[in-house]
């Protein structure tokens, strides 16, 4: 066999090995995924066995949200101190305890308690998992391991959905008993499974070499190194690690501090792509969907259906993200992302501008509630094959090494509390005018059309030391 084929069967076990812990890293974006919405199929059955309003509901739902927001805040900062890996297995715990409260909760406030503290493991892993992948990862192939980290979230929704359907279509309906419980608390209950494994995979993944070095800790980095470049590359990669460490001690201590109210320009830059996720109004597809199918008209059982449809489509279509992230880069991907969403969120606009009422409830007449629904998925389709995924892969590499973790759990931040906000105010909003509501949703699309054109980097192809993102300039010196 030739040196050539033996140095490309090397190459892509060493690949193989960088994919698999980036997998094991992203197992945090399926708890992410899970949790997210679960509460999907739970709702009505929680309004009802607590007595709840619909802003009480709204806040029951998006209680998580909060613990989320400060778990992302804080997740860098413990992150820089303990490790990756061992922050990654504390998310776990977090979770753990969360679904086990959250299933035999027996009060309102008692369920907001464990939805808090579910939502600091969820918002944690949020932050760790991409800005692990980014660290391990050679940077040919990063942008499609960093995608890894929505094609889970993507999986635990379906896994979330699926399971919430299985339980309410078991027992009758989710407030029905099955094996002893109400059917809504077996769904909660249920993200004990995926809690525990995280924390497995936590205690097994090697930690980061960037987090090694930066603690003084060569020979654990030349290890782990070993185990994720060729032999031969392995003092060069380290010493292009150490030299970025050694100047950013040199510049200014990494502070995301600047001149633009309060911060630099690229935490901006972050902050505002973080939010723009998060108000094109794609979790309230996620969190509400159940409850929206039924509001216009169709069963129970249909919507429970319809919900778990539109997650395996949100699942199929982050692989076309996967695919072509590291081909054609992030840019292009999230202008016509935005594109596209723009378009599906207006239609779904305009179908419910034609909704009637029926017996007290909006019913879709005709051919509107098909409409409402292709154009609802298309809307799945086009967030989930660019900004679901790339949202994640430009946080974890826009940011220079020395305020990565930091302006990551900022940025991060920032989404949980828009996630918050379009969750909370939902509720509210469809109850007045799902027209509006949507057309809110469909003026942010076009707002991020016009912010990505403008503000966002082309970082394909560039190592995290070569970024050259300058923390006091305006822009970012990369391709674009």
């Amino acid at each position: 066999m030739s040196n050539t084929a033996t140095g490309h069967g090397e190459d892509r076990a060493f690949k193989g090995k960088v994919t698999a812990f980036a997998i094991a890293a992203a197992v945090g974006g399926f708890l992410f995924g899970f949790d997210s919405s679960v509460i999907n199929g739970a709702v009505e059955a929680i309004k009802g066995e607590f007595g709840l309003s619909e802003a009480a509901s709204g806040f029951a739902v998006a209680s998580a949200l909060i613990g989320c927001a400060f778990g992302a805040y804080f997740a860098g900062r413990l992150a820089d101190r303990w490790g990756r890996t061992r922050v990654m297995f504390w998310a776990a715990v977090l979770f753990l305890v969360s679904s086990i409260g959250s299933g035999f909760a027996f009060a309102t406030w008692d369920f907001v308690l464990w939805r808090l503290v579910g939502g600091l493991g969820i918002g944690t892993a949020s932050v760790i998992a991409p800005a692990y992948i980014s660290e391990v990862s050679p940077k040919a192939i990063r942008g499609r391991l960093a995608s890894f980290q929505q094609l889970a979230i993507t999986l635990g929704i379906f896994a979330a959905l699926l399971s919430d359907q299985f339980f309410a279509v078991t027992a009758g309906g989710a407030s029905e008993v099955v094996l002893g419980l109400p059917a809504w608390r077996w769904m909660f209950l249920v993200g004990v499974i995926p809690s525990v494994v995280y924390g497995i995979l936590a205690i097994t993944l090697p930690e980061s070499p960037r987090y090694l070095l930066a603690k003084g800790r060569t020979e654990d980095a030349r290890e782990v190194m070993t185990k994720i470049v060729p032999r031969e590359t392995v003092n060069t990669s380290l010493e292009e690690i150490q030299d970025g460490i050694k100047k950013e001690a040199n510049e200014k201590k990494g502070s995301i501090r600047g001149n633009r109210f309060g911060l630099q320009p690229i935490v901006w830059v972050g902050i505002i792509l973080a939010v723009l996720q998060q108000f094109v109004g794609i979790n309230v597809i996620f969190y509400y969907s159940t409850t929206l199918w039924q509001a216009v008209g169709f069963k129970e059982s249909d919507s429970f259906l319809i919900s778990t449809i539109t997650s395996v489509v949100n699942v199929a279509v982050t692989f076309i993200a996967i695919f072509l992230v590291d081909k054609v880069g992030r840019k292009p991907l999230l202008v016509t992302g935005s594109a596209g969403m723009f378009i599906s969120l207006a239609m779904v606009a305009i179908a419910f501008s034609q909704s009637t009422i029926v017996d007290g409830n909006p019913s879709l007449p005709g051919s509107w509630g098909v409409i409402a629904l292709i154009f609802a998925n298309l809307f799945v389709v086009s967030f989930g094959a660019t900004w679901g995924p790339l949202m994640w892969v430009l946080l974890g590499e826009m940011f220079p090494n020395r305020i990565r973790a930091t302006a990551l759990g900022i940025g991060s931040a920032a989404n949980w509390v828009a996630n918050f906000i379009v969750t909370i105010t939902f509720p509210v909003l469809s109850g007045f005018n799902l027209t509006v509501t949507y057309g809110i949703y469909a003026l942010f699309a076009l707002i991020s059309f016009f912010f990505v054109i403008a503000k966002i980097p082309e970082t394909k192809g560039r190592s995290l030391e070569e970024m050259g993102i300058s923390a006091e300039g305006d822009t970012v010196n990369a391709k674009s």
